[in-house]
């Protein structure tokens, strides 16, 4: 018996209250697929599906789901089914999911598919449940048939952020498709380059100081440039005599 979704409640009043258009602030572009499309108006609406889901950092080549794009583009599947196609493919399973804990995987998604921020750490601890009882494609299923998605997206538009952020320059204000695919904790488990920083000479340069030949001259002492400016000159003379030889 599947366990139903747990009650949860917007964080403000006005969380699902209409946004309000002030002059002069750009609106988000709706990409639709309910009137025929030109080839080029189609590369276009599945270049912004793949930013919107798949974020910025996964737009590879290799990533490209080429099988539903021609599905999409002679009409077997709706812009819904892309979308679904794309957010339980392999690729975002092994980049998103495979690299988040279920909370943070829940939020990327309510950001990527619903095109809103979570409302509360309940609305997180509730979808987490569904993700962890129902897999990956019943978690994505859930989410694209739920009321607030098909009210707002329907079976033909891509999905976008319906909220602007404000302009602070910090994490949590990018756009949900620019936002890192993983958090702190997954990136502090990777593993740490092994190369270790050059090491200057007796000091002579700290590690970001930029190379000037002057000042290397007067720091060194005269033993230790003759050391690293012979080798260096007794390869320019090998060299020009071999391009005197060869004329």
């Amino acid at each position: 018996m599947a366990l139903p979704l747990l009650s949860y409640s917007p964080s403000s009043q006005n969380q699902r209250v209409a946004g309000y258009e002030v002059p002069g602030d750009e609106q988000p572009r709706i990409y639709t697929t309910e009137n025929t499309l030109s080839p080029g108006e189609m590369d276009t609406l599945i270049h912004v599906a793949y930013r919107q889901i798949c974020n910025e950092q996964q737009m590879l080549a290799s990533n490209r789901q080429r099988f539903l794009e021609s599905q999409l583009r002679v009409g077997q599947i709706t812009v819904k089914d892309f979308i679904r196609g794309l957010a339980v493919s392999d690729s975002f399973r092994r980049l998103v999911y495979n690299s988040n804990n279920n909370y943070r995987f829940v939020q990327i998604c309510i950001q990527r598919i619903l095109g809103r921020e979570v409302y509360s750490d309940r609305e997180k601890m509730a979808w987490s449940i569904v993700l962890a009882t129902k897999g990956l494609p019943g978690f994505i299923d859930d989410l694209l048939n739920s009321e607030e998605y098909l009210i707002n997206f329907g079976e033909d538009i891509v999905p976008y952020q319906r909220r602007r952020i404000l302009p602070q320059r910090s994490q949590g204000d990018l756009p949900f498709e620019r936002m890192a695919r993983y958090g702190i904790d997954y990136r502090n488990k990777l593993p740490q380059s092994s190369l270790r920083p050059i090491q200057r000479a007796d000091g002579l340069f700290t590690q970001n100081e930029r190379f000037d030949f002057a000042t290397f001259v007067e720091r060194a002492n005269g033993p230790m440039v003759a050391a690293l400016l012979l080798p260096v000159c007794g390869i320019i003379i090998v060299m020009l005599a071999i391009a005197i030889g060869n004329q």
